[in-house]
């Protein structure tokens, strides 16, 4: 009862903060703990309504940094002036739409709260898929050296979809936020410096040279904290 009064909190206080959702503060956890968000830097959240993630990450990389997100529905929420968004498939979307809106420049990170609709048979496979979506994304938007945070349910496919992650990364870990509920499967797979496959998009329509990485984005990609 005690833990569930400590969940209800996480409820009451997005609603008393104006966040989309209590998700909000298991992106603002992590973000605490492995540092992936960062000010002046771009960033991709696919599945994005309805809204809490880009609220928090529109904080963290502030007025110089840029949010751009997409979802086959539409957000909860007025978008904050760096914020972007989309309404459509991300398998299908063209990538380099996403780029322009961002300042002509891929991602410095990737983030991801998507989950299936639970049925309670076999959303763990789903959520596997879901994440396996994410990463064939990542040649069309990720640069190299940027990082990713995606849910995923905890079930048969975990360790393999981690494994899969690992290869375009340097190094992939599973974390659960405090603000996820006990009963519940998800986990986070954070990740650190992409150095899988890069597909060609069109950055810029006007052919001009894409515009430089700005504040943390440039250089300098952040690795796990001891």
């Amino acid at each position: 009862m005690g833990k569930r009064v400590l969940h209800d909190r996480y409820f009451k206080q997005a609603k008393a903060e104006g966040y989309a959702a209590r998700s909000a503060y298991k992106l603002t956890e992590i973000d605490d703990r492995h540092k992936i968000l960062g000010r002046g830097t771009r960033v991709l959240d696919l599945g994005c309504s309805p809204g809490s993630w880009l609220q928090v990450a529109s904080e963290r990389v502030g007025p110089k940094g840029r949010v751009v997100g997409i979802d086959l529905k539409p957000v909860a929420i007025p978008e904050p002036a760096n914020v972007r968004t989309f309404v459509g498939d991300m398998r299908t979307a063209d990538a380099g739409e996403w780029c322009r809106a961002a300042g002509g420049a891929r991602f410095d990170a990737v983030i991801s709260d998507m989950a299936p609709n639970t049925t309670g048979a076999g959303d763990d496979l789903v959520s596997a898929q879901l994440c396996r979506e994410v990463l064939a994304v990542l040649p069309r938007a990720i640069k190299p050296g940027g990082r990713l945070v995606m849910k995923i349910l905890e079930g048969s496919e975990y360790t393999a979809v981690l494994r899969e992650t690992n290869r375009l990364f340097d190094d992939a870990k599973g974390f659960k936020p405090k603000a996820s509920r006990d009963v519940s499967r998800e986990m986070f797979i954070v990740a650190w410096r992409y150095k899988g496959p890069l597909e060609h998009v069109d950055l810029d329509e006007a052919g001009e040279a894409p515009m430089e990485p700005t504040g943390d984005s440039a250089g300098t990609t952040t690795g796990p904290r001891p």
